[in-house]
């Protein structure tokens, strides 16, 4: 399979969100390792990775499955960040950061999925 999807700036997008909760959580409590640290990184890591999934299926109609359920992840990653950001773990600059970051990818996702 060609890595058409690495062109689609919902994807880079979506990517760079992900990359940047990563780094992020890098610092929050060691306790919370399995726990809200867990929790977004691998909702936030759903959305480019549906978006690649449903890519590679090839067919419209799964594109937007998954691309409904990556909307989904970036609904849970936006509720965690403001979680994140209550409990203490994330600065108010970086959770502006994240937020405005989320805040483009879900503009980016919702035309995608509108014009499949």
């Amino acid at each position: 399979m060609k890595k058409g999807y690495k062109k689609l700036i919902v994807w880079q997008k979506a990517n760079a969100l992900a990359l940047e909760i990563y780094l992020s959580t890098k610092n929050f409590p060691k306790e919370e390792i399995y726990g809200i640290t867990s929790q977004i990184r691998r909702s936030a890591l759903s959305v480019p990775t549906n978006i690649v999934e449903g890519y590679g299926r090839q067919g419209k109609r799964e594109l937007k499955y998954f691309v409904n359920i990556a909307l989904g992840s970036l609904a849970e990653t936006e509720y965690l960040l403001g979680f994140c950001k209550d409990l203490g773990h994330l600065e108010s600059s970086s959770y502006q950061k994240l937020h405005q970051l989320r805040q483009e990818v879900g503009n980016l996702l919702w035309r995608f999925y509108e014009c499949l």
